[in-house]
């Protein structure tokens, strides 16, 4: 193997490597008949989740919100936990926010009164 060839390879390994689990499309529950998938990804030393499609009554459809940062700066506390922030699209609030993975589930959570009063949904990875 020519030696470009290995650095190449050795760069993708190590790229793949440092890849945070939390990584990836994440579809949300569906509200009001509407659900979304977003793509969360890091945003500096933290990961945030954008917006990438929205779908109403199993068809996809241009929401305002497509585009929109949904997952704020979360940062990993170790075992699959991460707390940093979550913007809730119907009122346009932003509020304390935890994430617990599991494997290809995750559960968010969106909390006032420092974090006694929680409002919560189950997302499902999109492959």
């Amino acid at each position: 193997m020519k030696p470009w060839m290995l650095a190449a390879v050795l760069a993708c390994a190590a790229g793949m490597a440092g890849a945070d689990p939390l990584e990836g499309m994440w579809q949300t529950e569906v509200d009001d008949g509407a659900y979304a998938h977003v793509a969360i990804k890091p945003c500096g030393a933290a990961l945030c989740g954008v917006i990438a499609r929205t779908f109403k009554d199993g068809a996809e459809y241009q929401s305002e919100n497509i585009g929109k940062t949904l997952v704020i700066d979360m940062k990993p506390l170790g075992d699959g936990d991460y707390e940093g922030e979550v913007w809730r699209p119907s009122n346009d609030k932003i509020y304390y926010g935890t994430i617990a993975l599991s494997g290809d589930k995750l559960r968010l959570a969106g909390c006032v009164a420092g974090g006694l009063i929680c409002a919560k949904q189950n997302w499902q990875r999109v492959n």
